[in-house]
């Protein structure tokens, strides 16, 4: 399974990200804002990370640029309720894609283990 960051303003959207994905064998850390996820992100190793696009503190974008400079290998879901040009422009610099909340929990599932196999045969 995999190493997942979920970095969420809401309370709730982490929680249920956290419950959701912890029931399919993942190992979970979650953050509370973009900067809070910043340095988890750059302390531990992850496969995947979950990052909302408008937090305080850090912007997703600004999270997925810091990370990425460092980590240029690790693989970003971006969540946002409106997804706008922040998104755009975070899909256009390498992030895989957004899901727009409130989001599926089976196309949630699907596009991780879709970027997981990817991963797989890099």
């Amino acid at each position: 399974m995999a190493n997942i960051l979920i970095i969420d303003d809401s309370e709730i959207i982490r929680n249920l990200l956290r419950d959701y994905l912890s029931d399919c064998g993942h190992d979970i850390d979650v953050a509370k804002d973009g900067q809070d996820g910043i340095d988890h992100a750059l302390t531990n190793d992850y496969d995947v990370i979950f990052c909302d696009l408008h937090m305080p503190r850090k912007n997703g974008f600004q999270v997925f640029t810091a990370v990425t400079a460092i980590k240029p290998k690790v693989r970003f879901i971006m969540t946002d309720s409106l997804p706008d040009e922040l998104a755009a422009k975070t899909q256009e610099a390498g992030a895989c894609c957004c899901l727009v909340k409130p989001f599926n929990l089976d196309l949630l599932s699907d596009t991780l283990n879709e970027i997981l196999s990817l991963q797989k045969t890099l």
